[in-house]
């Protein structure tokens, strides 16, 4: 299956407190594209401290990668295959998006992502990357904790317009 639309940009969005966010306009249009019908899956990221979001088009994508790793870990004598599937599948919750882009982060992931008060939405192709935004800032990648800098000093900057 090949993916034309993918998730390119970032945004910064208040988190509510049960877990309510706007996804951003970058989000909602590669949806609209994927004719997702107002639906999104969130799953715990492979190796980052965060959440990935997807359409459920894209699990085809997903399975073929998990097919092609596990193969070549059988060629290698060393399976990471079913932890790798359960992750991919097992830790991964549907939820609706509202007519006004509004959408309710599942709690066990919203947990395991350590998703607070910010979330930074961050494209990284065929998924979105969910970051709680002060971890964000802590992150290996230095281009990572950039973004998160600027996106929380610009967001400081609206505060303080309306104070």
């Amino acid at each position: 299956m090949e993916v034309v639309h993918l998730f390119s940009g970032n945004a910064l969005g208040a988190v509510g407190a049960e877990g309510e966010i706007r996804l951003p306009p970058f989000v909602l249009k590669v949806l609209a594209r994927r004719a997702a019908e107002g639906r999104i899956l969130f799953g715990a990221h492979e190796s980052a401290p965060c959440l990935t979001a997807f359409d459920a088009g894209y699990l085809p994508v997903i399975g073929d990668e998990i097919e092609r790793l596990k193969r070549r870990d059988e060629e290698r004598e060393a399976s990471g295959h079913a932890g790798r599937a359960r992750r991919v599948f097992g830790l991964t919750e549907e939820a609706d998006v509202d007519a006004g882009g509004r959408v309710a982060l599942p709690p066990f992931l919203r947990r395991k992502g350590r998703i607070g008060a910010r979330a930074l939405f961050v494209g990284a192709g065929g998924t979105v990357e969910i970051w709680d935004a002060e971890l964000a800032l802590a992150s290996d990648d230095p281009a990572l904790r950039e973004l998160a800098r600027y996106r929380l000093q610009e967001a400081e900057k609206e505060e303080e317009k309306w104070v």
